[in-house]
């Protein structure tokens, strides 16, 4: 998940049990089977996270209100350690599905 997404609602890094909280990537425009590095480990963009109803717990309407925002499910294609401010590189030519591509950032 993003952290700009987090600040706009309020909520903590880590609140929502999110493994890897992004910033300046829009998550949501990677393409299913996009590949990422992140410290010394490659993961795969597997799907869109959907809010479930935990969300509602946090706060009311918040599963409604993080749909299509709530990040990205990954598999890992290669492990290795992932640090806080760790870069985040798109590995390109390799997605399979279009949706638009961001840049390189970093992980919090």
């Amino acid at each position: 998940m993003d952290v700009e997404t987090l600040e706009e609602f309020g909520i903590a890094p880590g609140r929502v049990k999110e493994n890897i909280t992004a910033r300046g990537i829009k998550l949501e425009g990677l393409l299913i089977g996009q590949r990422i590095r992140i410290g010394d480990a490659v993961l795969e963009v597997t799907k869109e996270c959907e809010p479930c109803h935990q969300m509602d717990a946090i706060r009311r309407g918040l599963q409604e209100a993080l749909r299509g925002r709530r990040g990205i499910l990954c598999r890992v294609v290669e492990p290795g350690t992932i640090r806080r401010g760790d870069s985040i590189e798109i590995i390109r030519g390799q997605a399979s599905r279009k949706r638009e591509a961001p840049a390189e950032n970093h992980a919090g």
